[in-house]
């Protein structure tokens, strides 16, 4: 969350499926902060936060119709380009890459997409007061033995303006 000047903030997920780990602890299924500029996040006991952290278990089908197929000692310098081009800031493109490089760059190969539409309508998020532009960067990936044939997925690029929202994930597909 980055206000434009510090503000509260209350961000609720509706989530279809079952959350298996959330950091800080929600109320009901919303965090409430103080948001400030620079994208800290302080709770009302005054602890502070980089970011609010959840992972859950869905039946949610992927749209594996275009992405990319990526040799695994490629993963890095891959993930660098598309989170740039996607939008995310260098250090959420940090935390991105740290947490899935670790899963990706063994595998001789990974098919990776970003998802739109197949993974906001199953964790819709409602923020109050509502950002001005809201950015969700969600890739679902599949470790693959041997190389596959797809249309090159097109990333948007965007643009923040006045209150952000950003928000980073994934999902690994294993079949």
């Amino acid at each position: 969350l980055y206000p434009e000047a510090e503000a509260d903030v209350t961000v609720t997920l509706d989530y279809d499926g079952e959350l298996t780990c959330v950091y800080p602890a929600m109320e009901g299924n919303s965090w409430t902060v103080t948001a400030s500029p620079d994208g800290t996040l302080t709770d009302a006991a005054g602890q502070t936060y980089n970011y609010f952290y959840w992972e859950g278990v869905g039946d949610t089908a992927y749209d594996f119709s275009q992405g990319f197929c990526v040799p695994g000692q490629d993963t890095a310098a891959f993930l660098e380009d598309a989170l740039a081009d996607l939008g995310l800031n260098r250090r959420e493109a940090n935390e991105f890459i740290v947490y899935w490089l670790p899963r990706m760059e063994a595998n001789p190969y990974n098919l990776i997409a970003f998802q739109t539409s197949a993974y906001t309508d199953h964790a819709r998020l409602t923020v109050d007061p509502a950002p001005d532009t809201v950015l969700r960067v969600f890739m679902a990936w599949q470790a693959l033995e041997e190389p596959v044939e797809l249309p090159e997925q097109e990333l948007p690029a965007f643009q923040r303006q006045g209150f952000t929202l950003v928000e980073w994930g994934g999902a690994e597909i294993t079949k």
